[in-house]
């Protein structure tokens, strides 16, 4: 008998195959209870704050100020994480945590917090997850192999949302039992786990081959970096406009149980579990959903589940079909942020994933954070039902963004391309001498002149996100072969960064470029200095010469870049 072969869940293609590898269990493990504290502390935060105060908005803020953080600091917490240890990084950014969550454990005992005061340990809690987030993430390639990654996206998805179906629960009881003090207490004695594993991690890394970049440059970098990956930039897009229509379901959920439900903290603890009961279905889904529908299907059908689900839950009185409802919101709402992640994270080289990964955080994050505060606003003003329906009706109406921002397909990770050698200079350079000029000279054929034209469109994306800027290209008027590619970098280390970051499709793409060269003559490639003499160490038997040029094969070219 024939047929397709059966995928249990730890085989190589199932969600649970990561598991397999020792330091990926530990880690998601630890990260598993550090989530459970991290939910557990938030129901006590939310109903510490309607214990205070019967405003919906700042009911909404708690959630705004645990997320707020991942997108303010998202982009220095992803160039932090691609520039140093990530296991350093790690442990650093948890220790913030632990801090924040045992100073508003201890001020709670003592009765002292306040809204403000909340609000402010919350925003710090949320800042030490937002730099440990990038770190945490991008290290998962470092801790399964390839063909795994997906699955271990979507088990780092599990983790979170197996602790959001029962720490929502868990804290309604601790916070019906013992208080607000007992949720943030817990919360902190439930970081030791995972900082003990990152402790016991002994990472092996290769010295990088180059100087890390200083902190702001290496933001200016990843934000080229995205600015010119189309596809990363639509994903991003279409991650925060879902998280600012969805965001009611979170920030408002209190107040669901308070007000629409008339009950208490175990209900509100029990729904936050149906919405996490349903991410975990939904999380171990995510496999089968990208093999049977694109991308953009995925992401329409799970927009428009979910907008009918928000309905439900704003004009249901009765809990059971609020939580079923919820279960339902959950699956879809886990679906979409998946394929959101796995698109980031196999659309990323290595050398940038880090900072890539901070950007969907701050995407969803800033999301999350902006609804928050809006639907707060609007529940104000005209009441809890009627500012979900509006936030329903807004992400059943998102799915209309395909149009222009259509999500692109996804396959398996990007591949890194093999370091090339250093070029040969004449000058004394130091690393940052600069600006360089660099001049590639093609001859095309004429009747290739538009094909060749719209290849080097998709150069000059592949040249910006790597490092270079001021990218042109030029026809010389007297001879209409004759084709000059020109861009600058900042320094000489820039420009031996820029030329090593290229991926293994770039190098494919560079190669289409150099297939177009025409004549006997090979091509060939200029590396100015604008600042001949400023830019590097004089030496009195130095050529008096601030160009390096080089003659390139249009077969055969180490890696194909330049």
């Amino acid at each position: 008998m024939t047929g397709r072969p059966k995928r249990g869940a730890f085989s190589a293609g199932g969600v649970a195959a990561p598991l397999r590898y020792a330091l990926f269990r530990r880690i998601w493990l630890a990260s598993l209870l550090s989530n459970l504290g991290l939910m557990i502390n938030g129901v006590g935060a939310a109903w510490a704050m309607t214990q205070m105060t019967s405003s919906a908005d700042k009911v909404a803020l708690v959630q705004t100020a645990l997320m707020l953080p991942i997108m303010l600091v998202a982009m220095p917490a992803g160039a932090i994480a691609d520039m140093y240890d990530r296991r350093l990084v790690g442990l650093a950014s948890l220790t913030l945590g632990l801090g924040g969550a045992t100073a508003l454990a201890v001020l709670a005992h003592l009765g002292l917090v306040t809204p403000e005061i909340l609000l402010a340990f919350c925003f710090v809690i949320g800042t030490g997850m937002a730099l440990f987030g990038p770190a945490w993430q991008a290290s998962v390639s470092e801790q399964v192999p390839g063909e795994a990654l997906p699955a271990a996206v979507a088990l780092n998805g599990i983790s979170y949302n197996i602790a959001r179906s029962f720490g929502p629960a868990v804290g309604g009881i601790v916070v019906a039992s013992a208080g607000a003090v007992a949720a943030f207490a817990a919360n902190a004695v439930l970081y030791l786990p995972l900082l003990a594993v990152l402790l016991l991690w002994r990472r092996v890394s290769e010295p990088p081959r180059l100087p890390p970049e200083r902190l702001n440059r290496a933001i200016v970098t990843g934000v080229r970096y995205i600015a010119n990956s189309p596809s990363i930039r639509i994903v991003l897009a279409r991650t925060l406009i879902t998280g600012i229509a969805g965001s009611s379901v979170l920030a408002l959920m209190p107040l669901v149980a308070r007000d629409l439900l008339k009950s208490g903290a175990e209900t509100y603890g029990i729904l936050l579990g149906a919405f996490g009961v349903g991410a975990v279905i939904g999380a171990l889904y995510v496999g089968m959903v990208r093999e049977r529908m694109s991308s953009e299907a995925a992401i329409r059908s799970c927009a428009l589940i979910m907008g009918v689900a928000m309905a439900a839950v704003a004009m249901s009185r009765w809990s059971i079909l609020t939580a079923a409802a919820l279960v339902i919101a959950g699956a879809v709402w886990m679906l979409a942020i998946a394929l959101f992640n796995i698109g980031v994270q196999l659309s990323a080289p290595r050398w940038v994933a880090g900072r890539s990964l901070a950007a969907f955080q701050a995407s969803i994050a800033g999301g999350i954070a902006i609804g928050s505060w809006g639907w707060g606003h609007v529940a104000d003003l005209s009441g809890v039902a009627p500012s979900m329906l509006i936030s329903a009706g807004a992400m059943v109406v998102s799915p209309l963004l395909g149009l222009w921002l259509r999500m692109p397909a996804v396959g398996t990770q990007i591949e890194d391309a093999d370091l090339l050698a250093d070029p040969e200079v004449r000058l004394a350079l130091t690393p940052r001498s600069g600006p360089l000029v660099v001049e590639i000279e093609y001859r095309v054929d004429p009747d290739d002149a538009r094909a060749f034209h719209g290849v080097m469109q998709q150069v000059q994306l592949s040249r910006q996100r790597n490092g270079a800027y001021g990218w042109s290209i030029a026809r010389d008027i007297a001879d209409p072969e004759l084709w000059t590619e020109r861009y600058h970098c900042p320094t000489w280390l820039d420009y031996l960064r820029q030329r090593n970051r290229s991926t293994q499709d770039d190098r494919n793409l560079h190669q289409r470029a150099m297939a177009f060269h025409r004549g006997a003559d090979p091509i060939r490639v200029r590396r100015m200095l604008e600042r001949p003499f400023g830019s590097v160490r004089w030496k009195d038997d130095s050529p008096d010469r601030a160009t390096g040029t080089e003659v390139l094969p249009v077969a055969g070219v180490s890696g194909g870049s330049t």
